[in-house]
């Protein structure tokens, strides 16, 4: 599978370690440069911009993605990526993390699965 990882904290570095190692193809996108150290020993692609920009997302090959996984530590950020990836580029799935508890009925307002 072809997973994008928004978000190269601890969360999505982990989360691209891990789907490295079960043998799919990963590319993180991270807006935070420093914080593309945290996939360092990742064998995947790593790219820094902005995960809604269109063009940084074709650049990561959203249009052929199986999955789209926003794991950043910003929930707005996680939804905006999300509802692109959903309704723009038409991601077959789409995973979106809630950081802050509080806005777990927000994200269930915009129908998105979320861990």
């Amino acid at each position: 599978m072809q997973v994008i990882v928004i978000g190269c904290g601890k969360v999505g570095s982990s989360l691209a370690r891990e789907l490295v190692g079960s043998g799919n193809d990963v590319i993180i996108i991270e807006n935070d440069k420093k914080q593309l150290q945290n996939a360092e020993d990742v064998d995947c692609i790593k790219i820094n911009g902005v995960p809604i920009d269109k063009d940084i997302l074709k650049s990561a090959g959203i249009e052929n993605a199986d999955a789209v996984c926003a794991v950043t530590q910003d929930d707005n950020m996680n939804i905006m990526t999300s509802q692109v990836a959903k309704e723009i580029f038409h991601v077959k799935k789409v995973i979106t993390r809630i950081f802050n508890p509080r806005s777990k009925e927000l994200f269930e307002e915009f129908g998105l699965d979320t861990v």
